[in-house]
């Protein structure tokens, strides 16, 4: 059998969006399996965690009553579990409890429910999921101790992704690039031992712009930002992130967060997280905990790059 690697690319839909995994292998593979088991994995993530899927497993926890204890598959479990995690971990900046909110500006499959009184009525306390929600994980069963609505918008993605390459490494492929829109996570080097390269975009409304790369090996990425999904009202335009605080999107000067972790799943909770905590708490939670990260802030016309790089702080860069 010959030792040539051959390059690869598959793709399809899911999640509102294309996945794509990019990767070498021995020439001749049966590419009609691996398209069929990649399409299987991030469909089964889907079906479980989708809050557009009526019938999908997140969306029975939703209508489940409280008290309740409810079956789910392993996968729900264990991401509800790393969203407990994440969202203690940051001071529950990342909450996977805003459903109702996310509906109620328009970026959910509810009805947008954005009314004048929301701007003029202090916001209500609000029930977290960490202090409301129960999970066995040895049994895969969850409870809710009052009425939530769950959204992982902001986990599920990296999760699927982790889907893909669990997906490839099933089958003996340890060299890839897999993703889900901007969500990426790598394994291994190219043939011609290059690291593998992500580009990062420029967080412009409206157009698509490169604005710097990033090589990436067994590591995975996700960028959290605030000019790709976002709702104009009353002449204001209001990015699709919540602010688990005020029970609405956020205000501050962030336009970009971008975290390195080992985890697709970790990696999109934790740009969720810093995006939301801000320009001044977001890196200082970036550095106390080690971790990688790239901020882009706002500055008038022009960007300002805060990079942290295992907790340490690398660079404060001003762009055009």
């Amino acid at each position: 059998m010959s030792t040539d690697l051959q390059r690869y690319s598959l793709n399809g839909e899911t999640m509102g969006t294309r996945y794509t995994a990019l990767f070498y292998a021995q020439a001749g593979i049966d590419t009609d399996n691996i398209g069929h088991n990649l399409a299987h994995a991030v469909a089964r993530v889907d079906q479980q965690m989708s809050t557009w899927k009526p019938g999908s497993d997140l969306n029975r926890l939703n209508a489940a009553p409280e008290q309740e204890w409810v079956p789910v598959p392993k996968e729900l479990a264990l991401v509800l579990s790393a969203a407990l995690r994440v969202s203690q971990q940051s001071g529950g900046a990342f909450d996977i409890a805003v459903g109702d909110v996310v509906n109620a500006w328009g970026f959910g499959p509810g009805e947008q429910t954005v009314t004048e009184q929301m701007f003029d009525t202090p916001p209500q306390t609000r029930l977290s999921a960490s202090a409301a929600l129960i999970i066995d994980p040895l049994r895969n069963h969850v409870r809710k101790r009052a009425p939530l609505n769950l959204d992982l918008n902001g986990i599920a993605k990296g999760f699927g992704v982790d889907a893909l390459a669990r997906c490839l490494e099933g089958l003996g492929i340890t060299r890839y690039l897999v993703g889900i829109d901007g969500e990426m996570r790598a394994r291994g080097v190219k043939p011609d031992a290059q690291p593998w390269v992500v580009a990062i975009e420029k967080p412009c409304r409206g157009v698509r712009e490169v604005m710097g790369v990033m090589e990436l090996s067994d590591a995975a990425i996700a960028t959290s930002g605030d000019y790709r999904h976002w709702v104009d009202v009353r002449g204001q335009s209001y990015a699709h992130t919540m602010n688990p605080a005020t029970g609405a999107p956020l205000c501050n000067a962030l336009a970009a967060v971008t975290v390195v972790a080992a985890s697709c799943m970790l990696a999109d909770a934790w740009a969720t997280a810093l995006m939301v905590l801000g320009e001044t708490e977001g890196p200082r939670l970036a550095q106390e905990r080690g971790m990688d990260a790239l901020f882009v802030l706002r500055d008038g016309e022009q960007f300002k790059e805060i990079s942290i790089v295992g907790g340490q702080l690398q660079a404060q860069i001003e762009m055009r």
